[in-house]
């Protein structure tokens, strides 16, 4: 027997709650976002693997994929039913003689002790198949990083391994933003300094990475290149770390008046949400879509708790004055994060 980590993932999760609950639609290009409009300004919330061949993502405006695939059936989203489906699956989980991690909607870590964890890893499949007729991939591996990383090869529906004795083989030729927690701009940066692989960041010289990134970053890049990672699974429930709300507007935003306006509603809004956590906030962020698509995301610490709705919006408003508001706006989003207990 020994200690495994499995990554469980549910496929195409909000896709496939809603062609379960519409079986007529299975087989065809469903997207999932906003009120079912594609006309109307929102984006992706997920889309069936059907859909995804024409090219349309998670976070793509609903207009362009429409545009991709014009026959492509588009429904609004449901997170109660999404929230429902999860806690079912995650309770089908737990049946077994495993220790289950949540960590959102359709993915958990698993611990698990085996001498057979592919064996393990169908019947966790075949399990969820039979209680909710959801498809599910799952990775192996001997930390969290290996297992997460396995998961993408193993899908769609499928069993991979990634443990040390692979990994070179696996991983060492892959881009270095294949590595989980190494986005698009560090990947740009890496590339300028000839890292274009993980064996290139995985060979590099720490000190150069500190030195580039920080004392900190950089040479966990070099850990990371090596597939090393955490161990410890452990049953402690889901917690968010934060709360949101944003809107997509269907004109845009020109008037400051209207940009506070929209915040002030948005700040009441999670503030509502906080209070239903019963938890410490201890920054605010503000999400900024200008158009045509350009993003943009500033926050603040906190210099005491928040005691009011008057409170988290006047911080709102704050993190808001460090934009430069000189172009149309599609979206507004206001974000409360928690305080590490």
């Amino acid at each position: 027997m020994k200690d495994w980590i499995l990554h469980f993932d549910l496929d195409q999760f909000i896709a496939a709650v809603e062609v379960a609950r519409r079986p007529e639609l299975r087989g065809l290009p469903v997207v999932v976002g906003g009120n079912d409009d594609p006309t109307q300004r929102a984006v992706v919330a997920t889309a069936s693997y059907e859909a995804r061949e024409f090219g349309i993502h998670s976070g793509m405006p609903l207009r362009l994929a429409a545009k991709r695939c014009p026959d492509a059936i588009f429904l609004p989203s449901d997170a109660p039913a999404y929230l429902e489906v999860s806690a079912h699956v995650m309770d089908t989980l737990r049946e077994f003689p495993i220790v289950v991690e949540v960590l959102g909607w359709d993915e958990a870590f698993l611990g698990v002790r085996t001498d057979d964890p592919e064996a393990l890893a169908q019947e966790l499949r075949q399990a969820v198949a039979d209680s909710t007729g959801l498809a599910s991939s799952i990775g192996i591996g001997d930390n969290k990083l290996r297992a997460k990383l396995a998961t993408g090869f193993a899908k769609p529906a499928g069993i991979y391994r990634l443990t040390k004795e692979n990994w070179v083989e696996v991983m060492g030729s892959r881009p270095t933003d294949a590595l989980w927690g190494i986005g698009a701009k560090t990947t740009k940066k890496l590339a300028a300094m000839g890292m274009h692989t993980v064996g290139e960041l995985a060979a590099a010289d720490p000190a150069m990475l500190a030195e580039r990134f920080g004392p900190t970053m950089g040479p966990w890049f070099r850990v990371l290149a090596h597939g090393f990672g955490d161990t410890e699974v452990t049953a402690t429930p889901y917690v968010p770390r934060s709360r949101s709300r944003e809107t997509t507007f269907q004109q845009d935003l020109t008037e400051s008046e209207d940009i506070t306006a929209q915040i002030k509603v948005l700040a009441h809004r999670v503030f509502e949400d906080v209070v239903a956590e019963d938890r410490p906030v201890a920054r605010v962020a503000v999400k900024v879509r200008f158009k045509p698509f350009f993003t943009q995301t500033r926050s603040m610490t906190l210099p005491e708790p928040i005691a009011s709705a008057a409170d988290l919006e006047a911080a709102a408003l704050a993190v808001l004055a460090k934009f430069d508001l000189d172009r149309p706006i599609r979206l507004l989003g206001v974000r409360a994060e928690f305080k590490e207990s």
